[in-house]
């Protein structure tokens, strides 16, 4: 079954909230869509083209994103606020008459959770302190939460100022751990002298 896909210059994870506005009118067809069907749609970072007009470029990995609230918004657009779930790779893609694109979804499945080794402890730390900072999804975080790697990999990737290029990085890389590496690897960039 065909998964509609919004390209964006973002990159969405599992378990992460993007706020969008729509107003393309494939886009609106899409959202109405899935909030009949029940479903989800494709976030995928764009490799090549816009946001707006032609179909943009995706990337061959994405994470389907469900509709878990919507609104008016005061300019008259319809807001959305989706939740990242489970991460695909998309093949046969392909854009309908309508410029919406779709692809055949080969979804990876949830990962187990898997421990922060100790050496990663700082990461950790790092969520912590935003969540004391009012980071409202921290907060309401379950603590058990903060001692599973693909959690803290994907909550981190969120907050560091790191490319584009690299966030998808953190999307395609398989293993929690080695995801942690990769932030680790990055963090002495956003400490100050």
């Amino acid at each position: 079954m065909d998964l509609p896909l919004f390209p964006l210059n973002t990159v969405l994870y599992p378990g992460s909230h993007l706020d969008l506005r729509i107003f393309e009118p494939r886009y609106l067809d899409m959202v109405r869509d899935c909030m009949r069907a029940q479903t989800g749609f494709g976030v995928c970072l764009i490799i090549g083209g816009q946001e707006v007009g032609t179909p943009a470029i995706p990337a061959a990995m994405g994470t389907e994103a469900h509709i878990v609230d919507f609104c008016s918004l005061p300019d008259g657009l319809l807001g959305i606020t989706v939740q990242g779930r489970t991460r695909f790779r998309a093949s046969q893609v392909r854009a309908l008459d309508s410029g919406l694109i779709v692809a055949r979804p080969e979804r990876i499945p949830a990962e187990a959770p898997r421990p922060v080794p100790a050496q990663y402890g700082v990461l950790v730390t790092i969520l912590e302190r935003l969540a004391d900072q009012d980071d409202a999804e921290l907060v309401r975080a379950d603590k058990a939460s903060y001692d599973d790697a693909g959690w803290v990999g994907f909550r981190l990737a969120d907050r560091l100022p790191v490319s584009l290029l690299e966030r998808q990085q953190v999307l395609e890389t398989e293993d929690p751990i080695a995801r942690l590496d990769l932030l680790a690897h990055w963090l002495p960039r956003f400490q100050k002298e």
